[in-house]
């Protein structure tokens, strides 16, 4: 029975944070981003995440601080909401319902209005800037119905639209054309450049800017100009003048706080800072790594920040040094090695940057590390050609890496370059040192590489098997070279085998690494993998092997492949049969490592669906039918750290892992359900941050230690009264001295409250002390009666005049010390 439930798509690690201008807070200690679905909250001093702001439903498109209250973030969506956020604390304040799809969102200082870029009757082709007037609403949820139209035809980037000073006019950029529009009066001024000049200068607008304090405008056009725009309330009497550097088109601008300084960014990949009235005496921040697609600055004017098309955000100081860099998930522009998961940090592996590989962690959803492959020098030239990185696969515990890297740009055969590389993981050094290179492993193209299992078995060498278009596929083992020198390990080949000289496609080990599968074409091979014979074949039904897998636990008697024509196909390894066909145009079939289940991707009519089954029912038990538009490349299962229990059948695939997919446009997206996201709370809410510091893994990893130390010292004081005291004196003293002034009563009722605190109360003392008096006491009586009778005795016993004698010589109080001396029991001694 296929389930229907609450489960969407969400773009949560790995997503883009260039995608809009990121905004300093107002005193500069964080930086937000528009991270996807969610608003990312991070330090500027550490580039840790403080918060994750999640409450919309679709893409964010748009952040700005609340001009009135900087403790505060508005944002727009896709959703067609407009959130009010308490970006501090990782509060959603209100959200005010408007019903229309947002590309940009823009704030006034004046009035209780937001101005935004909106699609024309959620149309994509066109789309306005309007104003929209929020209303005062003591509910979480309000609905604004105040939207006027201001401009109708504008771009739908938000670089293309600025506000100008004290919120007095707008200007809006598009094509050749910019437009301007004042607010108190409603006039509008539109200015036109001709296309191209006589000199092959290229006058599009690409991006606007206004000067926080003077009637200023600056703009960015496709050939690198700058132009800074004047006088522009006149038609005819404005002026402007020329500003050139970039070579390329000028891709964001940005004046400082107090508008002294001008900063443009291109392709480039250097910021360039333009002092405003001496604009010749520039300075620049070269190398940043990729080109800059937006500028921001903080309010206070201490500090800078630029997004590149790296995903990265680089944070510079004012004296043009990078103080730190926030990396995301590297995207470029195919994805050739797939998605990969470590196994030994559970972070997803894919390219990264020309000839790396990077290591990218989902949990915290931050950029760990890249490894450099090809360890050549990158040149970006069009035509050259260069290595980069097409295959990548782990051993089972992550201790070998496997790699293929090819000459770009050469398409025969016999000037194919290759190498196929082996890193080892060395536990001291924490990252990959290359072990074997092989060059020209094939004699043609290598279409897939899989590592057997190595289990728990340290005798079994690891292997390695790879397929190529030359008809063959090969065994690799790991082998020990030992010399008088030292003792040294390498990779060689063990086995080639082939099937009537087919291409070999795929190849997958079973769960236990006893049989290889290996596709040729239409056919598929199972061999022995202890001698690499021969033992069964499977033809029917034909189509040629797209993908190939074997099932898992109660399933791994089940072998399961995809073919070009449509069809998903199973087949039973102890009967040797056809168990099921379906009939599904599967271009995604990916096992979960940790289940039976069987996640598989089809594209019909520009939507991807996805089904998820068990090899031993054909039927799928979950279908979610238009997942994305775009068509799904790669797919993988992420072990999740904390398995999750939920009752709900239909939410059960995503207890242990987590399904990520990546589409044609780059984009990573995954499954969330409701009942989980609601499960999941800030880190406010958990943990008490003292004087507003950012929570870093140092911080959380200190908290937990005083906490160990104060439960020790709760034991303690169990024992000891004292200690207890002591501790309660520290406490109290600490809470006085750590309160804020404002907030304390007056000292005529602190002082007392305080000294009493300090002082010790008869209710504290021990069980132990009250336990000694009682026997003191009882000691007591019992040393007076027997005094009394040792008297009775010593009076019958010796004359009166020896008696006076003593007690001249021994007091009263050392006779009953005596006694109580001699009545101990010290017969422990003689044990000793």
């Amino acid at each position: 029975m296929v389930s229907q439930c609450q489960i969407r798509v969400v773009r949560s690690g790995g997503s883009k944070l260039d995608y809009r201008r990121s905004v300093f807070s107002a005193d500069g200690k964080y930086l937000i981003c528009v991270s996807g679905d969610f608003i990312k909250v991070y330090s500027t001093s550490t580039e840790e995440c403080i918060h994750a702001l999640q409450g919309h439903r679709k893409l964010v498109t748009g952040i700005e601080l609340n001009p009135k209250n900087h403790l505060q973030l508005y944002s727009c969506s896709l959703d067609g909401t407009i959130k009010l956020w308490d970006f501090t604390d990782g509060i959603l304040i209100k959200t005010f319902l408007i019903g229309c799809k947002f590309l940009s969102l823009y704030t006034s200082a004046t009035d209780d209005l937001v101005f935004a870029v909106t699609l024309k009757n959620n149309d994509s082709a066109s789309s306005q800037l309007v104003s929209v007037k929020l209303p005062k609403s003591a509910s979480q949820e309000c609905e604004a119905k105040e939207i006027s139209v201001i401009i109708e035809d504008v771009s739908h980037l938000p670089k293309c639209t600025a506000i100008g000073r004290q919120c007095l006019y707008v200007a809006s950029v598009k094509g050749v054309h910019l437009s301007i529009y004042y607010f108190k009066t409603k006039k509008s001024f539109r200015f036109s450049l001709k296309a191209t000049s006589k000199k092959g200068a290229n006058n599009i607008f690409t991006v606007v800017a206004c000067h926080p304090s003077e009637d200023c405008i600056a703009t960015g056009h496709m050939d690198g100009r700058i132009r800074l725009w004047r006088n522009f309330n006149h038609k005819k009497e404005y002026t402007y003048t020329s500003l050139h550097w970039h070579h390329d088109s000028v891709m964001d601008l940005a004046f400082s706080a107090q508008g002294t300084k001008l900063l443009s960014g291109g392709v480039e990949s250097v910021l360039v800072q333009w002092p405003y009235g001496s604009e010749e005496k520039k300075e620049f921040l070269p190398r940043l790594g990729a080109a800059i697609e937006h500028i921001s600055v903080s309010p206070h004017g201490t500090l800078y920040c630029t997004s590149h098309t790296d995903n990265k955000i680089s944070i510079i100081d004012t004296s043009l040094k990078v103080s730190g860099i926030i990396q995301g998930l590297l995207k470029g522009t195919v994805v050739k090695t797939g998605l990969i998961v470590d196994p030994r940090s559970n972070a997803l592996v894919l390219n990264g940057k020309p000839g790396h590989l990077q290591f990218y962690s989902l949990l915290n959803d931050r950029h760990l590390y890249n490894l450099d492959i090809v360890q050549q020098e990158f040149i970006h030239q069009a035509g050259l050609q260069y290595m980069d990185l097409v295959k990548a696969s782990f051993s089972s515990t992550g201790r070998w890496l496997a790699t293929v890297e090819e000459l770009q740009g050469g398409e025969d055969s016999m000037d194919l370059e290759m190498q196929m590389k082996l890193w080892e993981y060395q536990d001291k050094s924490q990252s990959f040192v290359l072990n074997t290179t092989i060059n020209r492993p094939h004699e043609d193209h290598i279409t897939s590489l899989c590592f057997r299992d190595e289990g728990n078995s340290e005798k079994e060498a690891p292997t390695l098997v790879t397929t190529g278009k030359d008809g063959l596929f090969k065994v690799w083992m790991l082998n020990n070279n030992y010399d008088i020198y030292k003792q040294s390990s390498s990779w060689l080949c063990d086995f080639v085998g082939g099937y009537h000289k087919n291409q070999a496609t795929n190849c997958c080990f079973s769960e236990d690494g006893s049989l290889l599968a290996v596709s040729f074409d239409e056919i598929i091979t199972v061999w022995e993998s202890s001698t690499w014979d021969l033992k069964q074949t499977f033809c029917q039904p034909p189509g040629k092997i797209r993908n190939l897998c074997f099932g898992r636990m109660s399933c791994s008697k089940y072998l399961v492949a995809s073919t070009n024509n449509g069809f998903i196909c199973c087949w039973n390894l102890l009967t040797c049969a056809l168990e099921w066909r379906a009939q599904l145009d599967a271009t995604v079939l990916q096992p979960d490592p940790l289940s039976e289940n069987i996640a598989v991707v089809s594209c019909s009519k520009r939507w991807s669906n996805l089904f998820l089954f068990q090899p031993s029912e054909p039927r799928p038990f979950y279908t979610q039918k238009n997942i994305c538009q775009e068509k799904v490349q790669w797919a993988v299962f992420v072990p999740k750290e904390i398995p999750e229990f939920v009752k709900s059948e239909s939410h059960q695939w995503l207890n242990k892992s987590q399904l990520y997919f990546l589409t044609e446009k780059q984009d990573l997206l995954t499954f969330s359900s409701k009942s989980t996201e609601e499960r999941l709370t800030p880190l406010s809410k958990q943990l008490a941050v003292e004087e507003s510091l950012p929570v870093t893994p140092f911080h959380l990893l200190l908290g937990k230690k005083r906490q160990e130390e104060q439960e020790k010292l709760d034991a303690q004081s169990v024992r000891a009264a004292p200690s207890f005291h002591r501790g309660y004196q520290n406490s109290a003293i600490r809470e006085v001295l750590h309160t804020p002034a404002h907030v304390l009563p007056p000292a005529s009722v602190l002082c007392t409250v305080f000294v009493n605190s300090l002082l010790i109360s008869k209710k504290s003392q021990s069980t132990e002390e009250s336990k000694e008096d009682e026997e003191m006491k009882s000691e007591h009586s019992e040393a007076d009666s027997s005094d009394e009778t040792e008297e009775m005795e010593s009076q019958k016993r010796f004359p009166s005049a020896f008696s006076l004698d003593v007690a001249a010589m021994l007091p009263k109080f050392q006779e009953k010390e005596l006694r109580r001396i001699r009545r101990t029991d010290y017969s422990w001694i003689s044990s000793l």
